[in-house]
């Protein structure tokens, strides 16, 4: 549980199919049902639409991939250059 923040108690009414689906990824995460909810809603971004087709969705992780892809080389780069300057082996 998060004892770092203040939990409000609320109910909401799901159906016995989500109540499964539920109970099945609290088993497999080890989690409680209250905490996998909690992680859904945290990461539930509503400027994504939900209606995006498979290849935009696939287009637009593939972009994000390359660009984080590249921003650790490019991290990886200026390590090695601070390391050589300070004598210390790099990878």
């Amino acid at each position: 549980m998060r004892a770092a923040e203040n939990l409000v108690r609320k109910q909401y009414l799901i159906s016995p199919k989500q109540i499964k689906k539920l109970e099945l990824l609290a088993k497999n995460q080890k989690k409680s049902a209250a905490e996998v909810v909690r992680n859904a809603i945290d990461a539930f971004n509503p400027d994504i639409p939900t209606d995006m087709q498979e290849s935009e969705l696939f287009n637009l992780v593939s972009t994000r991939l390359q660009e984080a892809i590249a921003d650790t080389r490019k991290t990886r780069k200026w390590l090695n250059k601070t390391l050589r300057e300070l004598g210390v082996e790099g990878r």
